[in-house]
């Protein structure tokens, strides 16, 4: 038996900052994501060919080889986005059971990608979000492009498990999927037994997460056809610091 797979639960624009405020979580689709962050699409879409690039994560403590990443920082307040020297990512063990406590450091993302228009756009967009949420201040932002692939069979999009990231907000964009089943979303209230589960199958459209409220997950992903994949872009805003500045 097939199983069922549901449609995302789309926000308006309009409502996307009493959603975040009130449910803690919100869905765009891509249209909606291209007004928002006030971006054409073909710009959007100009970006993807990073995917084909990532290098290979070499920290997955369950032996698989399945996640390719790239890693960026930066520092954004109002409308500046400044680029911080590439650094490593860390988190403690109380948000990453598995990969936490140490310091990864995942290839830099390209730097024509970091200057392109679209990006400034998309993560400039974010802290605004996330200043509406929680009061304007400068935020530390995260990003991270990753590639999911079925090379051995399997795929995890979370190998840690469903988890917070200890941040602020958390943002996933799917970028592609192409010749798999499996990677579905799910997202569940922190303090309560609500929940909702769902498939993002449309390039570029995000899931919205106020982290402190929220834990997310997404199903391991299997291959339909050689070479099944599944590319998203997780960006992370966290105020007052980066995880693990300042940790020995």
């Amino acid at each position: 038996m097939t199983a069922a797979s549901f449609a995302p639960p789309y926000t308006d624009v309009d409502r996307l900052v009493p959603a975040m405020r009130s449910e803690g979580c919100a869905v765009l689709s891509a249209t909606s994501v291209c007004a928002w962050a006030c971006v054409e699409a073909a710009a959007l879409d100009a970006l993807r060919a990073d995917w084909d690039t990532l290098e290979p994560d070499e920290y997955l403590k369950d032996g698989g080889r399945y996640r390719r990443r790239r890693h960026a920082c930066f520092v954004v307040e109002g409308d500046a986005m400044a680029p911080v020297p590439h650094r490593p990512h860390w988190q403690p063990v109380e948000y990453n059971a598995l990969h936490g406590g140490m310091e990864r450091w995942f290839a830099p993302m390209h730097a024509q990608t970091i200057a392109a228009p679209a990006w400034h756009a998309l993560i400039t967009a974010l802290a605004r979000l996330a200043s509406a949420v929680r009061g304007p201040q400068p935020w530390f932002v995260e990003a991270h492009q990753f590639r999911i692939d079925t090379t051995d069979g399997i795929g995890r999009p979370t190998p840690e498990g469903a988890h917070r990231d200890g941040v602020d907000l958390v943002a996933v964009f799917l970028i592609d999927r192409a010749g798999i089943k499996g990677g579905e979303t799910r997202v569940f209230a922190a303090d309560g037994p609500s929940g909702q589960r769902f498939t993002l199958t449309e390039p570029w459209s995000l899931l919205l997460l106020d982290d402190a409220r929220m834990i997310h997950e997404s199903t391991p992903i299997q291959p339909l056809d050689a070479g099944g994949h599944r590319d998203t872009l997780v960006v992370t805003c966290r105020a007052g610091a980066f995880q693990g500045e300042g940790v020995a």
